[in-house]
C-alpha cells in the first residue's frame, strides 16, 4: 500500500451527503483537472472483479417496473427521459440518519427488492444510531446496516419490504460508458426528495480522494449533472434506466469556496456490484481487488535529495517497507528511490499512483530503484489490499 503521502495545498471537495447545519468540506485531489497532487493511497486493480458479470442472486428486482423505455430517436428525447425517471424513481430512497450529535441526510438505491437491500455511501450512515428510509411513495421504513466498506465509501442497508414489495434498479455496466453519454442523477439534494438533474459523462477513470485519511475513489465517473449535498448514495443512470454510478462528491471552487459548477463524481456501478455482492452475501468485504506495493513513500525533490544524500532529485523515496509485503519480498528497502514501475517512469506520487491503477493483484512487475548511486531492477508481485 502506498500511503503517508504529504498533501500540501489542494482544492477541496464536498461529499454529497448532508449533515444538518454542516456541509462537510473535504479535499479533492484530482491531478488532471486541478494540476495538484494525487493521494497515493489505496489502489484499485482493473480486474474481472469489477466487470459486470452475470446477474447475481444478491440483486433481485422484487416488484418489477412495468415502464417501457422507448428507443431514443432524433425527436423523442423528452419521452425517453420521462420514461427513465418513471422506471428508476421507485428504486431511489431518501435516507434520514440520527447520530449522537446531529441529523444526517442522503440517498440510497434499492438493489434487491425481494429482500429489501439498499446501497448507499458509507459517509451517509457513518455513526448512525438510527436510520429511517423514505420510499418514493412517502412510506417510511426503519433500516439496519448490513455492512460497510469505508475504503470504497459504500454501505448496504436492509429494510423489511412492505406487502406490495419494492422495486430494485437494474444494474448497468460501467466498463461500457462513453464520454458525452447523457445521464440522469436522482436523489434528495438538500432534502428535496425525488429530484432529477441531467447532464453528460464528462470524463472517465478519474482518481478522487475524499481527503486526508479518507478513501480514494479510483475510476470515478465525472459528470456535469448537478450533484448537491443529499445526493450522496443516490442513482446516476443512463437513458436505458440502468444504474451506472453512485453520486458521491462535488468539487469546490477554492477561489470562492463554493461548489464548482458541473464537477461531480460518482462511484462506478461495477465497483458497487463487486462490493455490495460481498456485503449482502457475507456481511463484510473479503476481497478488495485492489493492488498494493506495500511501501510508505514520499516525493523526492531537491531538498529531500540533499537532506537524504540521494543521487536523484525526482521519484518516490521509500520511507518504510511493510514486513512480509510485496515490496519486502522483492527486496526493496527503506531509503530506495523508486524511479520506474513496469513501463511507467515514476517522478512523483502521482506517477506511482497512476502506474498502480493500471495493474491488479498478482501482476509481476519490474521496479527500478536507486539505492545510493546504484540503480537496481527488482521484480515485485503486487499484493491485494486487505479488507478492513
Amino acid at each position: 500500500m502506498v500511503a503517508g503521502a504529504p498533501f500540501g495545498a489542494n482544492p477541496p471537495a464536498r461529499r454529497s451527503g448532508l449533515r444538518t447545519g454542516t456541509l462537510i468540506a473535504l479535499v479533492l485531489l484530482l491531478a488532471i483537472v486541478f494540476g495538484t497532487g494525487l493521494f497515493a493511497g489505496w489502489q484499485f486493480g482493473r480486474t474481472g472483479a469489477t466487470s459486470a458479470g452475470s446477474p447475481s442472486s444478491a440483486f433481485q428486482p422484487g416488484s418489477t417496473s412495468t415502464v417501457t423505455i422507448p428507443q431514443l430517436t432524433n425527436n423523442n428525447a423528452d419521452a425517453v427521459r420521462e420514461a427513465v425517471i418513471s422506471k428508476v424513481q421507485p428504486a431511489v430512497v431518501q435516507i434520514n440518519v440520527t447520530t449522537s450529535s446531529q441529523q444526517a441526510l442522503g440517498s440510497g438505491v434499492i438493489v434487491n427488492g425481494q429482500e429489501g437491500y439498499i446501497v448507499t455511501n458509507n459517509h451517509v450512515v457513518s455513526g448512525a444510531t438510527s436510520i429511517r428510509v423514505t420510499l418514493s411513495n412517502n412510506t417510511v421504513l426503519p433500516a439496519q446496516v448490513v455492512g460497510t466498506d469505508p475504503v470504497d465509501d459504500l454501505a448496504v442497508l436492509k429494510v423489511t419490504p412492505p406487502a406490495s414489495g419494492l422495486t430494485a434498479v437494474a444494474l448497468g455496466d460501467s466498463s461500457q460508458l462513453r464520454v458525452g453519454q447523457e445521464v440522469l442523477a436522482i436523489g434528495s439534494p438538500l432534502g428535496n426528495e425525488n429530484t432529477v438533474t441531467s447532464g453528460i459523462i464528462s470524463a472517465l477513470n478519474r482518481n478522487v480522494s475524499e481527503g486526508q485519511n479518507g478513501p480514494t475513489l479510483p475510476d470515478a465517473i465525472q459528470t456535469d449533472a448537478p450533484i448537491n449535498p443529499g445526493n450522496s448514495g443516490g442513482a446516476l443512470v443512463d437513458l436505458q434506466g440502468n444504474l451506472i454510478g453512485m453520486p458521491t462528491l462535488n468539487a469546490i471552487d477554492t477561489e470562492f469556496n463554493t461548489p464548482a459548477n458541473g464537477l461531480g463524481f460518482a462511484i462506478p456501478v461495477n465497483r458497487i456490484r463487486f462490493i455490495a455482492q460481498q456485503i449482502i452475501t457475507d456481511g463484510h468485504v473479503s476481497h478488495t481487488g485492489r493492488a498494493i506495493l506495500g511501501v510508505t513513500v514520499t516525493n523526492v525533490d531537491q531538498n529531500v535529495a540533499a537532506q537524504n544524500h540521494l543521487s536523484v532529485t525526482s521519484g518516490t523515496l521509500v520511507v518504510n517497507v511493510s514486513s512480509g509485503g510485496p515490496a519486502a519480498s522483492a527486496g526493496l528497502k527503506a531509503g530506495d528511490v523508486i524511479v520506474q514501475l513496469g513501463d511507467a517512469p515514476i517522478r512523483s506520487l502521482n506517477d506511482l499512483s497512476a502506474a498502480l491503477l493500471q495493474h491488479k493483484p498478482g501482476d509481476n512487475l519490474a521496479v527500478k530503484v536507486y539505492r545510493g548511486s546504484q540503480q537496481l531492477t527488482l521484480n515485485v508481485t503486487l499484493g491485494e489490499l486487505p479488507a478492513s
